[in-house]
């Protein structure tokens, strides 16, 4: 699962992100939060806390969704490097992880309770976070990486999506947080299009109020409904589940690189299920659009 983009759009939210996302650990004064490539060595930072008017600690938040051996590693040198372009800061790290498995064993100080970096473990303290706190939009948008039950979070769809509409937030936060609910339902459910995910979100916003059918589905719907009437049953189902895959890319796209020009909306179009698989994976570690699938005259 793609994580990297969802887990910085969510930190960017503010002091109330980074709460949940380390389990309750607070910033003390005013912080701007940024990701950062280190000079000189090319090291990016998943996320960056620096204090702002105040001397209190930086943090450097390194998120990983798999098992990766060097980790810790990754993360030791990550400080190391900010601290020498900033000797005069406290520098702290924030492993933070999906699963307890995920956790690197070596250095094995960086286990220990007296470790100086913070071990976050997402499903070990984000379901009591939902428990407590089922209203907090914070929370809501992570319930698609912690409810098992396709069925289960299928019926809590609904009120996931209220609880961040409906939130006392600005408007600025409310869409970052939409776009990490969206995208981890995209995630979950990747075998559905983008309709049939929107359906199962606003059941009670009518799809064509939201801003998603605006931008997205209303420039398509009568090709697509001229296409769907003419559907074979086995043909229609895997040309159904190509247009789904197309549908969800140009989405993607309209989110990272804030337009999808019509020669790469039709180089979509004609991808095989193969190719816009690909094209899924890489979304979010793309340069460009043309990096990710080529450019107009290709």
């Amino acid at each position: 699962m793609k994580t990297d983009h969802p887990i910085y759009l969510f930190l960017s939210a503010g002091p109330e992100a980074f709460r949940v996302l380390t389990g309750g650990h607070e910033l003390t004064g005013p912080y701007r939060f940024s990701s950062r490539t280190l000079k000189g060595v090319e090291r990016r930072l998943d996320g960056l806390f620096e204090p702002e008017g105040h001397d209190g600690p930086v943090y450097v938040v390194e998120f990983q969704g798999q098992r990766a051996e060097k980790a810790w590693y990754n993360l030791v040198a990550k400080i190391g490097l900010y601290g020498e372009e900033h000797p005069q800061r406290d520098v702290i790290g924030v492993g933070i992880f999906l699963r307890e498995a995920d956790i690197p064993i070596f250095p094995r100080w960086a286990n220990e309770p007296t470790a100086p970096v913070l071990t976050v473990v997402l499903r070990r303290v984000l379901p009591d976070w939902l428990a407590r706190e089922p209203d907090n939009p914070y929370v809501a948008v992570f319930a698609p990486l912690l409810i098992a039950d396709d069925a289960d979070l299928r019926a809590r769809a609904p009120t996931l999506w209220c609880t961040v509409q409906e939130a006392p937030l600005t408007p600025e936060v409310r869409d970052i947080l939409t776009q990490v609910l969206e995208f981890w339902f995209f995630e979950r459910f990747r075998g559905l299009t983008a309709k049939e995910i929107w359906a199962m979100l606003n059941v009670i916003t009518p799809i064509q109020e939201t801003k998603a059918y605006q931008s997205i589905f209303a420039e398509g719907k009568a090709e697509g409904e001229a296409r769907g009437l003419a559907k074979g049953k086995a043909e229609g189902k895997a040309e159904g589940k190509a247009e789904g895959k197309a549908d969800d890319i140009k989405r993607l796209l309209r989110r990272r690189f804030n337009v999808v020009p019509a020669w790469a909306a039709q180089r979509i179009d004609a991808a095989s299920i193969t190719q816009l698989d690909a094209w899924l994976d890489g979304i979010f570690d793309a340069p460009s659009l043309e990096g990710l699938i080529g450019g107009e005259h290709n």
